[in-house]
């Protein structure tokens, strides 16, 4: 999982200054991670609904309105700012699917 999560912080970074939906909402793209969670709760009404650590030591982060109406992911550099890297509409929860034995499956 490490990989992965290595691989969306990776591949989300160059998405954070071209995110027309995190400019369009008006919401400062980089700034204090406990400011951007303000803003997105209150004008979205999105919340923290999954996250991972990468191997730079950077959080990405999930969220989402509880009716999955609009989602943003987010990832906040070790003792620096949290960017929007990314946002959009029609958040689906998909129910994992792994090979036999693994956790999900």
């Amino acid at each position: 999982m490490g990989a992965a999560v290595s691989l969306v912080a990776i591949s989300a970074m160059p998405v954070a200054a071209a995110s027309p939906a995190a400019t369009a909402s008006g919401l400062p793209q980089c700034g204090s991670r406990p400011e951007i969670l303000k803003q997105l709760s209150s004008r979205f009404k999105e919340a923290p609904v999954a996250l991972g650590l990468a191997k730079n030591g950077s959080v990405v982060e999930v969220l989402t309105s509880d009716d999955g109406e609009t989602w943003t992911i987010m990832v906040s550099q070790p003792n620096g700012p949290s960017c929007l890297v990314a946002a959009g509409e029609g958040w689906e929860e998909l129910k994992r699917v792994g090979a036999k034995g693994e956790r999900g499956a």
